[in-house]
């Protein structure tokens, strides 16, 4: 369905020695991983550098996952597919021990994320607290007493959150003091301000999740993307999030890695032979490839793991910026598309009930703003997706009315949009999951982030990457913890649990 932007050139077999990828007779690897998304290419990576030998096994024709990129609507636009801004990869444990930042440029736009609201005003986050505090006026002071003290702790409070939330804390004062605030509801944090545009700052954060604002914990994924706008920013890669996935791909082959697309890993019997093999799978299909050889409770637990909403995601090839009414939200990297705290709630609310809202929330990227490489010169890029309850129909009726709905918030605050789209692709979430079978319903997060999917991801232990049965498998993907996001950090602890175990 994607034409890759860039191709990955080494994306081929390389044999150990004189054994072929059939003969299964002598091993052949110290590890086999399978999928290339990030999460795969990290726990790669991680066992490369460490002197094992690794082969991944990807069933795509390119690596990436939910980190490619893709000429979707005209030459010399490129969008991202899935992931397109990386605030909680640019702080990633694991992209800094592995020196991906080295060789990914990443990009900022001047400001960080923008909620436009209906009288063309919008709250807006630099990276810069002060001007923040400015731009939100008598809200100034509260935004401050919320971030601050949780920004200075972030070289340490960072690496706390990008571990799942049931660990053995390193920094717990910085992770108490968060949780205090966090472990509430986004409403609770945005009712905090007396106006419109300071209240939805944190609940349109926490909308990235596509779960209740209500629910517990959900503010805490609110709060720290917030943070981290002050602290790394939320930046882009520069030329596509397909860089990411190839930087990676690098280190895996340059230290003596191997990788090969077009695999298809249906059966145990699709595996060369190792001590260990990491799924960078759904709970889904590693249950269906392990079969028997997963104890009866354990395979239960995965075939439980609930698909979390889906996402129609339409791209957009556009000659010239976005005509949005508040000229602050023209500078931002990502907006966060749909009114009010309360009308964000209420859409959210609608989806986890089942519904399509009339008025839905829209998490829009416009990456070019911060990485001009992505459109011809003066033209630009657009990414854009609403939540859809899995289960939706996707006929030409039903995509066709959300496209419209989409369209329409987003002409609410950039009146004239229309005018300015040169071309505009839409992918369903069935799509999606016919695109990468991870995506379940069209779920781009691994798995639902409700409460007990996020303290059991997807089952309760302090290692809950090793599966139970001595078998030396792994699950390595954002059905673990921390959970969804381009940071690696679900392969990096993976891979740490095979190193402490079978590769020792």
């Amino acid at each position: 369905m994607f034409r890759p932007a860039l191709e990955y050139r080494k994306c081929v077999s390389r044999m150990w020695g004189s054994h072929q990828w059939q003969d299964h007779t002598v091993r052949e690897a110290d590890a086999v991983i399978v999928g290339a998304g990030p999460n795969g290419l990290t726990a790669a990576a991680r066992l490369a550098t460490a002197g094992r030998r690794v082969i991944v096994l990807e069933a795509g024709p390119t690596i990436g996952g939910g980190a490619r990129s893709a000429a979707s609507t005209r030459p010399g636009f490129i969008h991202d597919v899935c992931a397109g801004f990386h605030p909680f990869g640019a702080s990633s444990p694991a992209f800094e021990a592995l020196g991906v930042w080295d060789r990914v440029p990443l990009d900022l736009a001047p400001v960080q994320f923008a909620h436009p609201l209906d009288n063309g005003s919008a709250g807006a986050v630099w990276r810069d607290v002060d001007v923040t505090v400015e731009h939100l006026g008598r809200d100034g002071p509260r935004w401050r007493r919320l971030v601050a003290p949780h920004l200075r702790a972030w070289p340490r409070l960072a690496p706390e959150i990008q571990h799942p939330i049931v660990h053995i804390p390193r920094a717990p004062i910085p992770l108490a003091r968060f949780g205090l605030v966090g472990l509430g509801s986004a409403m609770r944090i945005g009712s905090r301000f007396t106006t419109d545009a300071a209240a939805a700052l944190v609940p349109g954060c926490a909308a990235h999740s596509a779960v209740p604002l209500e629910q517990a914990l959900v503010g805490g994924l609110g709060l720290a993307l917030a943070i981290a706008a002050h602290g790394p920013g939320w930046p882009v890669a520069r030329g596509g999030s397909q860089s990411i996935a190839d930087a990676l791909g690098a280190i895996v082959t340059e230290h003596g890695g191997s990788i090969e697309c077009n695999r298809q890993v249906h059966t145990l019997a699709d595996l060369p032979e190792a001590p260990v093999v990491l799924f960078d799978t759904s709970p889904r299909q590693l249950s269906r490839i392990g079969g028997a050889r997963l104890p009866d409770r354990y395979r239960r637990r995965l075939d439980a793991f609930t698909p979390g909403p889906g996402v129609v995601k339409l791209d957009y090839a556009l000659g010239q910026p976005v005509p949005w009414t508040a000229e602050v939200v023209r500078q931002a990297g990502t907006v966060h598309v749909g009114g009010t705290m309360l009308e964000i709630a209420a859409a959210e609310r609608t989806i986890a009930d089942g519904g399509l809202p009339a008025a839905p929330y829209v998490l829009v990227g416009q990456q070019s703003v911060a990485d001009p490489s992505r459109a011809p010169a003066g033209q630009h890029t657009l990414w854009a997706y609403t939540h859809v309850p899995q289960g939706a129909p996707y006929d030409a009726d039903a995509v066709r009315g959300i496209t419209e709905r989409v369209e329409a918030q987003i002409e609410r605050f950039a009146p004239g949009f229309a005018d300015v789209v040169l071309e505009r692709r839409v992918t369903t979430a069935h799509e999606y999951e016919a695109y990468n079978p991870n995506m379940h319903g069209g779920d781009f997060a691994g798995g639902a982030v409700t409460v007990r999917q996020l303290l059991a991801r997807p089952v309760m232990r302090l290692d809950p990457w090793r599966t139970p049965g001595g078998n030396g498998w792994y699950l390595c993907s954002a059905s673990t913890g921390p959970g969804p996001g381009v940071h690696g950090m679900s392969g990096w602890l993976a891979a740490g649990s095979a190193l402490r175990h079978e590769l020792r």
